[in-house]
């Protein structure tokens, strides 16, 4: 039978884009749904059809959690890439949770510190609510422990002087940001640390029942607030002690097989100090995080300085132990060390 006259079947129309997962530019199919995904023809990850959010072009899904899910995106004005956090719709009439959101927004756009993740806009198009922030897609600190085990002494050091900075930016501005955890820590492309999440901040001087106070994380909880106490800036500075601690040691200060004697452990049960953990941890770090997770709120450092200044002294110590170490044997293993000699 002969073809002639007959159309050529319409070709479908592609899109092409960035997938996230192998960094390979790749068609998808254009008539895909805006935030619909598709296997990647290279690798097999999701990859998704971007959305235009206003100047916002979402490209890639970054996290998901139950408030809402943060896209990867691209400010197509100013040219560069940003974060948008987009509420799910059906909390928008959750009163609480909106004003968890509005909190977060606030308490972040209130703060300028380079380790506190900078708000840039937060809008509303046909009834979506999103947040545009600083771009930080390098993981957290919490996903950097579970892959590595244990991270090394002098990073830690680094994110315990710059976080501590950042919370006493929050407490010069009367803030308090009461759920320091290594989920609420990411790293930006540079590698600088960032802390996130105000959605639990509150006020210094704000007079909040234990009713209405929201917990944190068990494993990073100060015993002040499981004791039904007040909370000051020394309980951060516990939960931050706690969340280095883990990171520094691969273990969270207090381990038991469930929640509450968990929480019953930071009031109760003696620190194991973290060089009897890991005994390459110099005495001088292991001293800063026993101090900061005294469990009398009054034995810790007095101020944020204090503890950036231990937390330094101990950098400097271990630069200084590392730069005298003997460079490794370059004989190929026959025959003696130089320093052996």
């Amino acid at each position: 039978m002969s073809n002639e006259g007959q159309k050529p079947e319409a070709q479908k129309p592609l899109r092409m884009v960035t997938c996230g997962g192998c960094g390979a530019k790749v068609f998808i199919p254009g008539d895909l749904a805006p935030l619909a995904t598709t296997p990647c023809p290279k690798c097999k990850q999701k990859v998704m059809m971007p959305m235009l959010l206003r100047q916002f072009e979402l490209r890639s899904p970054i996290a998901s959690g139950g408030m809402g899910t943060v896209y990867r995106a691209f400010d197509t004005t100013l040219e560069r890439e940003v974060a948008v956090k987009m509420m799910k719709q059906e909390l928008l009439n959750d009163a609480k949770a909106m004003d968890s959101f509005y909190r977060e927004a606030r308490a972040c756009a209130s703060l300028n510190h380079t380790n506190i993740i900078h708000i840039y806009t937060f809008n509303e198009l046909d009834g979506q609510r999103y947040l545009v922030m600083e771009l930080a897609d390098r993981g957290s600190l919490d996903t950097r422990i579970t892959r590595q085990g244990r991270l090394p002494e002098l990073d830690i050091l680094d994110v315990g002087i710059k976080v501590a900075s950042a919370l006493d930016t929050a407490l010069k501005h009367n803030l308090l940001h009461l759920d320091i955890k290594p989920g609420n820590i990411l790293f930006n492309a540079d590698g600088e640390p960032k802390l996130i999440d105000f959605g639990l901040a509150r006020k210094v001087e704000a007079d909040v029942s234990q009713e209405q106070s929201a917990w944190g994380t068990p494993y990073y909880v100060a015993p002040e607030k499981i004791k039904r106490e007040p909370e000051t800036f020394l309980s951060d500075m516990y939960s931050l002690g706690a969340t280095l601690y883990h990171a520094i040691t691969g273990h969270v200060p207090f381990e038991a097989p469930t929640v509450d004697e968990v929480v019953a452990a930071h009031v109760h049960t003696r620190l194991t100090p973290p060089n009897e953990v890991v005994r390459e941890i110099t005495q001088p770090t292991s001293e800063a995080l026993q101090r900061t997770l005294a469990k009398n709120p009054a034995e810790r450092f007095a101020s944020y300085d204090e503890l950036r200044l231990a937390l330094e002294l101990a950098r400097g110590q271990l630069l200084y132990q590392q730069s005298k170490q003997p460079p490794p044997d370059s004989t190929g293993g026959g025959g003696k060390s130089w320093w052996r000699r």
